[in-house]
């Protein structure tokens, strides 16, 4: 049997963005992520559906599919890196595994920019997620095939009193928004 290390964290982490959660909050958010993402028009943008309490990037996607390509994750299978497919605020979605949604039909796209969500963060650019590990490796992929940003979008609550443990696959953020503004993450 094998004990996650990290699900006493994951277990207050959700309580944290449980009590987090909250529309103006996220409209404040999503205000500063469509400043940031504002020089990336007409990248391809990823962005994803939201699940349970998770902050709602969607009015920006919306706004980023106006002006270009906006892609959401799939989940292919089990440890493997997400794949992305195009995204337009009125498409028709199917459920996929751990509840999430995904477009029912659209291309195949590689994004430029990654809006990774999350349980909680810390002030050194890791995230805690669910455990799956598919945005470390995702990003691990992308990263190692060229240039892409990741940019962690959370609201200020879900930042961890103390850093979070980290194993060598974690891929850090570039950069993460909240309501409070943005915070950058220098390389390693």
């Amino acid at each position: 049997m094998t004990i996650d290390p990290k699900a006493d964290l994951r277990r207050a982490a959700l309580i944290r963005r449980e009590n987090a959660h909250a529309p103006a909050r996220a409209a404040a958010a999503g205000a500063i992520l469509a400043d940031v993402l504002a020089p990336w028009r007409g990248a391809v943008i990823a962005g994803y559906l939201p699940i349970r309490t998770e902050i709602d990037p969607r009015p920006v996607m919306a706004h980023m599919a106006a002006h270009g390509p906006v892609a959401v994750p799939i989940i292919t299978g089990k440890a493997m890196p997400l794949a992305f497919r195009a995204w337009q605020p009125d498409c028709a979605l199917v459920s996929g595994p751990f509840g999430t949604l995904a477009p029912r039909e659209g291309a195949a796209l590689v994004p430029r920019v990654v809006i990774v969500p999350m349980l909680a963060f810390d002030r050194a650019g890791h995230r805690l997620g669910y455990g799956g590990g598919y945005y470390d490796r995702t990003l691990a992929g992308l990263r190692a095939a060229g240039d892409v940003l990741a940019v962690g979008f959370a609201y200020a609550g879900q930042e961890t009193p103390a850093p979070l443990p980290t194993e060598p696959t974690d891929a850090r953020l570039d950069m993460l928004v909240t309501e409070a503004g943005v915070l950058h993450f220098p390389p390693a």
